[in-house]
């Protein structure tokens, strides 16, 4: 057997340039750049095998000394100690690839596609309230369609859109888990729907108002408060509440309201601003409203914050009405369709939608401005009591 333990201590902190052995195959390598590095080699199967074992001081003589027995009792095993060290690499980034850590890591991918960068927190909630307390620690590879259906079951009929929701999040990231090289079932999501079977809940659209009954209630929006003004203005425009209560002054510029695109939902592929033309009436419900601005917001209330999104639901509720604020985009885009001859993608556009594929935007810069002006004048003259013609647009088809 060949003599062991030939180094001491002190030698190897003053050792030379050069190999030095230790023993039974335990070699410590000085570089001349002062580094140094232990090294075991070995005989397994009749090759010959080398092994890092780490650097010196990190790794001390003894603690070296005491890595080289046990890789050499792995030999005596007849197992190839390299491929073993690969082995127990595998199983330790498995351990830490838990679909918790893979659904964060793919949140933190796609968080420059999300509105605000994701801080509101709604694209990972799905997953945070109904997926990963039950399988938040388990390994991604590991997961099946029977864990998942498991996990969805309690939620799949009684709250349907939640568990829909759920079940695109955990996709992305069985997706994403593929994209890092993990051995996952990119159809296990398919394949819980259906072990899962059809959801029993059928999706409801938000309650719109018939365009024609919308001057009448229009014209109940008469008190100069922020909530009637809020609401005339959201009728006026046909933009989402959300932009709207967010409104600032900075955002005007004479008769064009400038949203922000990270304010702006349902644009998937452009993250541009969204410019909203204003009609006479919208600028005369500005100006109404200016005197409650506060902190440079439009609708602000007494304490300085935004309207709350409840306010104006709340007072459609409290009307008796079964419409909605959201309803109104609806009942701006069949007024367009029914009583316009405005194009498919400048009544889109209308609503701030994205039409068309990347390429055909990338060509097509216009926003249909000043088509969308005419328009929203007109639809401005029918919410407050015109007759509602039919709106021909230059250009357009008959």
């Amino acid at each position: 057997m060949p003599a062991r333990d030939r180094l001491s201590a002190a030698f190897v902190k003053s050792a030379p340039v050069g190999k030095h052995c230790d023993g039974a195959g335990l070699w410590l390598i000085k570089r001349e750049d002062g580094g140094a590095q232990w090294v075991l080699r070995m005989t397994v199967h009749g090759r010959r095998r080398e092994m890092g074992l780490g650097g010196f001081p990190a790794v001390t003589l003894a603690q070296a000394r005491k890595l080289a027995e046990d890789w050499r009792a792995v030999v005596r095993a007849g197992i190839d100690p390299v491929k073993e060290r690969e082995r127990q690499a595998r199983e330790a980034a498995r351990a830490d690839h838990t679909l918790r850590t893979v659904a964060e890591e793919a949140f933190e991918a796609r968080k420059a596609e999300l509105k605000g960068d994701g801080k509101a927190g709604r694209w990972f909630s799905p997953l945070e309230l109904h997926v990963l307390p039950k399988l938040g620690g388990v390994p991604v590879e590991d997961i099946d369609q029977r864990d998942i259906r498991d996990t969805l079951a309690p939620i799949w009929h009684a709250k349907a859109e939640t568990a829909r929701k759920a079940m695109n999040r955990l996709n992305i990231v069985l997706k994403h888990a593929a994209a890092l090289g993990l051995d996952v079932d990119l159809q296990a999501t398919e394949k819980a729907k259906a072990l899962l079977g059809k959801s029993r809940h059928e999706a409801q659209n938000i309650p719109a108002m018939p365009w024609a009954d919308v001057p009448a209630f229009y014209a109940t929006l008469t008190e100069q408060t922020v909530t009637h003004l809020a609401m005339r203005l959201l009728i006026l425009t046909g933009v989402r509440s959300g932009p709207l209560r967010m409104l600032r002054l900075d955002q005007i510029d004479g008769d064009v309201w400038t949203v922000p695109g990270e304010a702006m939902k349902g644009r998937k592929g452009t993250t541009s601003d969204f410019r909203v033309p204003l009609s006479s009436e919208a600028l005369a419900v500005i100006d109404l409203a200016r005197p409650f601005a506060r902190k440079g917001y439009l609708f602000a209330n007494p304490r300085g914050t935004v309207l709350s999104d409840m306010t104006l639901s709340q007072h459609m509720k409290r009307a008796k009405l079964e419409a909605r604020p959201h309803g109104f985009r609806s009942s701006l885009r069949d007024w367009l369709a029914e009583a316009t001859t405005a194009p498919h993608e400048v009544a889109e556009t209308m609503l701030g939608h994205v039409t068309d594929g990347a390429v055909v935007r990338a060509y097509r810069r216009t926003d249909f401005l000043d088509q969308r002006r005419v328009l929203l004048e007109r639809w401005a003259d029918h919410v407050t009591g015109g007759a509602g013609k039919v709106v021909k647009l230059a250009g357009a088809s008959q």
